[in-house]
């Protein structure tokens, strides 16, 4: 329904249709953060140390990227599995793993002649790689931006007045 439509249906008395319900805003970067703590809590004590050490590794590139996903740009690929990350795939993960009976997850093969333990590891290890690649891409970026302002300032500014010349410095006698 346009703005005519609209127009229309006031001057004839009628109440325009409901606005449509916005979408909830982006989770903040302590969100974010809080998310993968939330996960790491759930799995102290419950899951082999194999799991737990996949999380925590999840967790320290999700709190070194929370910062920094307004530099991905607003809609971003790379912002959005970090988040996804963070807030849906390892919660659903680890979620799904601990509702299992542990021998039955530990020990019982379920898929391509793989426990329920092993499928998990293959799916953390998949998020873990994943984070560490948009990681890195960040990263590079940034050095590259250091690198390309480091080019700048020499141009610029050339050599320093401030510089010793080669042969040191000039001493009245």
């Amino acid at each position: 329904m346009g703005w005519w439509d609209d127009l229309t249906d006031r001057l004839r008395g009628r109440e325009p249709d409901e606005p449509a319900a916005s979408a909830p805003p982006a989770p903040t970067s302590a969100e974010i953060v809080e998310a993968v703590h939330a996960v790491e809590r759930d799995v102290a004590g419950r899951v082999p140390a194999a799991v737990t050490a996949r999380v925590h590794r999840i967790a320290r590139v999700v709190e070194e990227m929370a910062p920094r996903l307004d530099r991905l740009g607003v809609g971003s690929r790379q912002a959005h599995t970090v988040v996804a990350t963070a807030t849906s795939y390892l919660p659903e993960s680890v979620g799904t793993y601990l509702r299992l009976p542990r021998d039955f997850a530990d020990r019982r093969v379920v898929a391509q002649g793989k426990t329920s333990l092993m499928l998990l590891c293959d799916q953390l290890d998949l998020l873990g790689a994943t984070l560490g690649r948009i990681s890195d891409a960040v990263s590079h970026e940034d050095a590259d931006a250091l690198v390309a302002h480091g080019q700048f300032l020499a141009e610029k500014f050339g050599t320093s007045a401030l510089q010793l010349p080669p042969d040191g410095p000039a001493v009245a006698s």
